[in-house]
């Protein structure tokens, strides 16, 4: 059934755990282990604001101008962050998908990018939310079901919450050693080493005052190709880590500076990337999916401690 701005609510659960994935973009909006928030997600009846929870696709962060040259073509993306003059998140936000699938503890659904300006490719994209022992696991698939090459990043944007009342006090862990250096409008402007700067969060602490929105990369993984960011409460208690795997080469961290005060400072947004920002116009990392080829981002949640 729908429910308010998001349209239907699709929720899931296993083993203490609940989570809800609204229709409008696949987002997720809720995630929470023994009654315990996960997430600073949005209710029901609320629009979604600040990126919470979205699927971002067929490009994460940012494109600036809105411009990029493909194939030999000079191709104009619709300017959906006019202030900064940029194209950001994508094409799939704001798009109502398709259920395909929901079980007790799983829930599928897909949507299909058709040729438009600036993006004159056809991709079908499938999200699938899956409840398990270990926590929440998220699978973004998208395939090409066009004739033609069509380039292709992805990521998704949740907030975590350790239930502090700001993220200056959490405990934060990021494995990575470098970060990307941008520019006034969020693009990337050169790449350096995290060691002995502000940005190295290698070893858990404090947020404390620090404003990111920052990408980070070289992820340091452990054997089973995972990269795991960890937030944890001050206490030490109790947290939650998102590990990174498939698909993804770069992580943004954003402390929510820039949101309305309601939200400010509130949740950090750990967002999964497989490129980085503006990689349509650079190249970094970006994906070309051939006629017939796939994609697969995977990442989760994995809540721990008591207390």
């Amino acid at each position: 059934m729908s429910s308010g701005p998001t349209g239907e609510q699709w929720e899931i659960r296993r083993d203490g755990q609940r989570a809800v994935v609204v229709q409008l973009g696949a987002a997720l909006r809720h995630y929470e282990a023994d009654g315990r928030p996960v997430l600073d997600g949005f209710g029901a009846d609320e629009p979604i604001s600040g990126g919470r929870g979205q699927i971002l696709a067929p490009w994460p962060n940012r494109v600036g101008d809105g411009r990029y040259r493909f194939a030999g073509g000079d191709l104009q993306l619709p300017l959906t962050e006019p202030e900064k003059h940029n194209a950001i998140h994508g094409l799939l936000r704001w798009s109502p998908w398709r259920l395909l699938v929901h079980g007790e503890d799983v829930v599928t659904a897909g949507t299909t990018v058709f040729p438009q300006p600036g993006y004159p490719f056809l991709l079908d994209v499938v999200a699938e939310y899956r409840l398990g022992p270990e926590g929440l696991e998220t699978t973004v698939s998208a395939t090409n079901t066009g004739g033609v090459p069509a380039p292709y990043g992805v990521g998704q944007h949740p907030y975590l919450t350790v239930g502090t009342d700001r993220v200056d006090d959490a405990l934060l862990t990021v494995p990575a050693r470098y970060r990307l250096r941008s520019d006034d409008n969020g693009l990337p402007v050169g790449r350096e080493g995290v060691d002995g700067t502000e940005y190295d969060f290698r070893t858990a602490r404090p947020i404390g005052g620090a404003q990111l929105d920052t990408a980070f990369t070289g992820l340091e993984r452990d054997p089973s190709g995972r990269a795991v960011v960890r937030l944890a409460h001050p206490t030490g208690r109790h947290g939650v880590d998102l590990w990174l795997g498939g698909g993804t080469r770069y992580v943004q961290i954003y402390t929510g500076d820039t949101l309305d005060e309601s939200h400010r400072r509130r949740g950090i947004a750990v967002e999964a990337m497989s490129c980085p920002a503006d990689a349509f116009r650079s190249g970094t990392d970006l994906t070309v999916l051939e006629p017939g080829d796939g994609h697969v981002l995977r990442w989760g949640l994995s809540p721990w401690g008591t207390g």
